[in-house]
């Protein structure tokens, strides 16, 4: 079969069907209702940052949001809410690991580590390593180039101390991350 169809114009190439993009990050349909809600609280989380908006506002406004349906309503409020009402003692969490002023951090790689210093601290039904890889994933997707990797070393930095235990449970049984 010949690859440039009948108008003369090459076709482009087929996409993978392994579930993620040519970035790396998932794909739509192999996205949990979970991921679907730290996506919408990341979109959220930079409405509050960049603009200062209040926390019904952006919530009113993200639920109308295409494919909000999908999303894990319950945890989207949590996240979204969470972080908003603890985003002094979550930026105290991260501040020591910078290597920059919080100023300085991209909104979008300061909403992720939100998101996982306050998954750290509250959902513990969520494995540490789970945390930090849907974090990078969100990074990667609505981040700059390398942020995925300034996310992953603060929060590998902080999960020893948020999730001492199963930390030290991982090490033990020789899991590395």
């Amino acid at each position: 079969m010949s690859e440039t169809p009948a108008s003369g114009a090459k076709r482009p190439p087929r996409q993978s069907r392994t579930g993620l993009t040519g970035t790396g990050a998932r794909k739509a349909a192999s996205k949990s209702n979970r991921s679907r809600a730290r996506e919408f609280a990341l979109q959220a989380l930079y409405q509050h940052l960049v603009g200062r908006n209040e926390a019904t506002a952006i919530d009113t406004f993200t639920r109308d949001l295409a494919g909000f349906h999908k999303a894990d309503s319950a945890h989207y409020d949590a996240l979204l809410h969470g972080c908003i009402e603890e985003a002094a003692d979550l930026d105290a969490l991260i501040l020591p690991l910078l290597d920059r002023k919080l100023e300085e951090i991209s909104p979008v790689e300061h909403g992720v580590m939100w998101i996982g210093v306050y998954e750290f601290r509250h959902c513990a039904d969520v494995p540490w390593r789970v945390v930090i890889n849907e974090c990078i994933e969100l990074a990667k997707e609505f981040g700059g180039t390398d942020g995925h990797k300034y996310v992953n070393a603060v929060l590998n930095g902080l999960a020893p101390t948020l999730r001492a235990v199963e930390v030290e449970a991982d090490k033990a049984a020789g899991k590395t991350r």
